[in-house]
């Protein structure tokens, strides 16, 4: 199984943005990947409210694996997407 060097909320806060930018996905954007660039981290809310809905699988879902570590596992890509807090 691939496993990504991206943070999972990063991933789906660029399938968001290119959702809304790009003419592919229904935006206008003809070449979105430099606007989806710098546009993601605006998207970054929506994907973790999409990640917190996750948590919880679905009865299929379930049924296919493991809920517990389903559930550790998007908790652990919610706590990624949080910035290190930095006290000096």
């Amino acid at each position: 199984m691939d496993v990504s060097t991206t943070p999972v909320a990063e991933r789906v806060a660029r399938v968001l943005a290119g959702q809304r930018i790009s003419c592919n996905a229904g935006g206008d954007a003809e070449s979105a990947s430099r606007l989806i660039d710098d546009a993601w981290p605006d998207y970054l809310p929506d994907a973790l409210a999409v990640l917190k809905t996750l948590r919880e699988p679905d009865k299929a879902m379930a049924a296919a694996g493991d809920p517990a570590i389903w559930e550790a596992m998007i908790l652990a890509g919610i706590k990624g997407a949080k910035p290190v807090t930095v006290i000096l």
